[in-house]
């Protein structure tokens, strides 16, 4: 026989431990070189764990188990040749194994020395749902082969109540509210994900580590409402994608970022550290939780370019497909709540990042517009800052230019 030895791969710098989230073989199956075998949630992404070898598959690792670098997960026996069709091998040798477990002798003795015998032996599976509940299995009768229990006899099984002397006759109370309706009072308990333990240890971190505020303002977006609904069809014929507001609020941002770049920077050490440039991550909502993969250089970047990569980022991620490449960076985050109806909100830091804006929904508002109240669709911004790194006059002087650029679109299209 001759075994190879498979180990979580080195993914990242900053990644050290991984969670194998699924196995996409089974035990005992044939597998090909390359063929993944399992899928890794790491911090960032999720990532399949192909063979390195062919052979019949033993795992050493479980579903959702922790793992850190190094760490052995699988091994191979390349001595077995494979099938002559594929997929029974694994599944005729489980057969197998179940077939001698069941006509394997059940007598096993219990802790007190009594002897067990075969007829209220139960099965792996009833055996675990029976300690669960508490149930002794020699107070169960079994209904399989030979009076084994079975996980059905085990789910059915109650906990035998203790007999007591009965008390006393109590003088009769005055009658209690009884509902005769069924309320549920179960409670479940689900283990974190890799990235959702991960998003909620940055989160604090971001809190407790960061002198964070936030200041807010409003935008006026007739003008980009106009701007969209003139030209849309255009930029769709031409780009084959539509104008959305996140590549506007991301040019503009970038126009501030360009202005201000302590906005734009981030502390290391005792040094500040600037960027000539702009990579904005944008939050993208997952099944498995927030993701702000960047989009880098969107100072040179057209409209265009940023929506078609946001569309590429976006897919990806509910996909779960992102590599850590594409994950990795940021100056600044854009969030936009307002695509669940968000009203105002304080979006919190994305570190090492110095600031991120909040977009929130747009909704029909009185405005005084030189002395006239009129009905205009107004959007509440706001930016959440470290103010260790930006003063609040640059924080205040930073949202009001984004809120002018974005009330005049055309200063974005002439570089004004």
């Amino acid at each position: 026989m001759s075994i190879v030895e498979l180990k979580v791969p080195t993914i990242g710098e900053s990644i050290t431990e991984v969670t194998l989230s699924t196995w996409l073989k089974k035990e005992g199956d044939y597998v090909k070189l390359d063929e993944p075998i399992c899928e890794f949630e790491s911090d960032k992404a999720t990532l399949e764990f192909p063979s390195e070898a062919a052979g019949k598959l033993m795992h050493m690792a479980e579903e959702g188990e922790d793992l850190e670098i190094g760490a052995l997960v699988a091994k191979i026996d390349t001595s077995v040749q494979a099938p002559a069709e594929s997929g029974d091998t694994g599944e005729v040798e489980k057969e197998e194994v179940e077939e001698q477990k069941e006509a394997a002798p059940a007598e096993e003795k219990a802790e007190s020395g009594v002897a067990t015998y075969a007829s209220g032996h139960p099965s792996p599976s009833a055996k675990r749902i029976l300690e669960e509940k508490g149930i002794d299995p020699s107070d169960v009768s079994g209904s399989g082969k030979d009076g084994r229990i079975t996980k059905e006899d085990a789910q059915k099984a109650q906990k035998q109540e203790e007999k007591t002397p009965s008390p006393a006759k109590e003088p009769e109370q005055p009658a209690q509210f009884v509902s005769k309706k069924d309320f549920s009072r179960e409670e479940r308990k689900e283990r974190m994900s890799r990235m959702r333990r991960t998003i909620a240890r940055r989160l604090v971190s971001a809190k407790n580590n960061t002198a964070m505020l936030t200041t807010f303002n409003e935008a006026d977006m007739s003008a980009i409402m106009k701007l969209r609904k003139q030209y849309q069809d255009k930029f769709v014929e031409k780009y084959g994608i539509k104008l959305g507001f996140m590549s506007l609020f991301a040019k503009a941002s970038a126009r501030a970022l360009m202005e201000m770049p302590a906005v734009n920077s981030r502390i290391e050490d005792d040094y500040l550290v600037y960027h000539d440039y702009v990579d904005i991550s944008i939050a993208i909502s997952t099944p498995n939780g927030l993701v702000v993969p960047p989009v880098h250089n969107v100072e040179s970047l057209d409209f265009h370019e940023i929506e078609l990569r946001i569309k590429e980022l976006a897919d990806k991620a509910r996909e779960g497909t992102l590599s850590l490449e594409e994950m990795s960076g940021g100056t600044f985050t854009i969030t936009n709540g307002g695509i669940f109806g968000s009203m105002m909100s304080t979006p919190i830091l994305n570190e090492p990042q110095s600031a991120i804006l909040g977009m929130h929904n747009i909704v029909q508002r009185p405005v005084v517009v030189e002395g006239e109240i009129e009905i205009r669709p107004m959007m509440y911004l706001a930016l959440s800052y470290d103010h260790r790194v930006i003063d609040g006059s640059t924080s205040v002087t930073f949202l009001v230019r984004v809120k002018e650029l974005l009330e005049d679109p055309v200063q974005l299209l002439m570089g004004l």
